[in-house]
């Protein structure tokens, strides 16, 4: 509506000062012209706003003019209060901002709107943590947070997964960004987009250096570059399982982000399906991420159950994509109940592990009794194989 967007104007020059006529335009999805229109609407209401033209020119309101309408609405209240989720306020030091400022929405808000506000704040929690995280590494955010916002480059020694030792990076940060519960640095690394998990960061050091971030690139347009890095890795080496329905629901859980295609679905094609890339649901996202890290030298030093197609009575089949071939490990976790029937390269991977980790307690064994003297506890008597 014309209403809505003469008050979005309104906000946006109140917040942002003065604003060329196309990015306003681009922001709210119209024409520069249908904006010029509406500034003279604006213009004729009594508002005190004018274009200024030249290369630093735009949209501005005459300095000192500020008019108190929230213009919220009930929907728009209600949203606000469901944004209030603990977890990154509190890692930047912001929980009792956010309350006070939610204080002070809730005395803005017009008495209708109040009730519905506060109801939501009651009924509605948003938690951002992944079931079962595990202890995390305290991180500290303070230097990462005054570099991004002074604008300052930053010195960080940095620990990539699977790498004990830590390699020092000069980087240019555009921000921060918490995904799933885990806070990640995004930045610059010799004019590229490198990803830093904050809790492998092992010391940080903000420089006097201004830092030197890509013209016209922003925050979002980096965290997409790099997210997509990381969902659209290579994932050649192709597995056919075969699925015990009674472990069906854990399995599509936990292999969710390497499967290629819907469970008991012969997955003809080299087409990946719905979380065949993505890695936000693995025990450890960062690992993922160091596919988008830059790596280099340092620089200063229950699931439903599949179709019949395939089945052969209690068992389905599973069509799963890895990065490589080690990775089909974490296939033995579920032990009897899947069995990987193809290529013959994945079953001799994990015929090697087997007897990797047999061989390692063959050697421990007598070594010590239980404590407690308890008896081993039974096996669980394996499925009967597929046919």
């Amino acid at each position: 509506m014309k209403s809505d967007r003469l008050l979005a104007i309104l906000l946006l020059l109140q917040t942002r000062g003065r604003v060329p006529a196309e990015e306003l335009a681009t922001e709210l999805e119209v024409s520069a012209r249908t904006i010029y229109r509406d500034i003279e609407a604006l213009s004729a209401a009594g508002v005190p706003v004018y274009a200024e033209r030249g290369r630093h020119g735009g949209i501005t309101l005459l300095p000192g003019y500020r008019t108190d309408v929230t213009g919220l609405t009930a929907d728009e209240a209600r949203a606000l209060f469901v944004l209030a989720a603990p977890g990154p306020h509190s890692a930047l030091g912001l929980d009792s901002a956010l309350a006070s400022a939610l204080r002070k929405v809730m005395a803005a808000l017009p008495a209708p709107h109040r009730p519905a506000a506060d109801l939501t704040s009651r009924r509605i929690l948003v938690d951002p943590d992944r079931w079962l995280p595990g202890p995390r590494t305290e991180v500290e955010l303070d230097v990462l947070h005054t570099a991004v916002f002074a604008d300052r480059r930053l010195r960080i020694r940095y620990r990539h997964g699977g790498d004990s030792r830590p390699h020092t990076y000069t980087v240019d940060p555009y921000g921060l960004v918490n995904k799933a519960g885990v806070w990640y640095l995004v930045a610059d690394r010799r004019g590229s987009p490198a990803l830093f998990r904050a809790d492998r960061i092992a010391a940080a050091t903000a420089l006097e250096d201004p830092v030197r971030r890509r013209a016209g690139v922003e925050l979002a347009d980096v965290w997409q570059t790099l997210r997509r890095r990381v969902e659209e890795r290579n994932r050649d080496v192709r597995v056919t399982a075969r699925v015990h329905r009674s472990r069906l629901g854990m399995f599509a859980r936990i292999v969710a982000p390497v499967l290629a295609a819907p469970l008991g679905t012969e997955g003809r094609g080299d087409s990946a399906g719905p979380g065949a890339g993505n890695t936000e649901d693995t025990g450890d996202a960062g690992d993922a991420a160091d596919e988008a890290e830059g790596r280099g030298g340092s620089d200063g030093g229950d699931g439903g159950d599949g179709g019949d197609e395939g089945d052969e009575g209690d068992w389905v089949t599973a069509r799963l994509a890895f990065s490589a071939l080690p990775a089909v490990s974490v296939l033995l976790q579920f032990g009897p109940w899947v069995r990987v029937v193809d290529p013959p390269e994945a079953v001799d991977e994990l015929l090697l592990r087997v007897r990797e980790t047999a061989a390692l307690y063959d050697s421990w064994r007598g070594a010590a009794a239980p404590s407690d003297g308890a008896p081993p506890q039974a096996v669980p008597e394996a499925p009967p194989g597929p046919r």
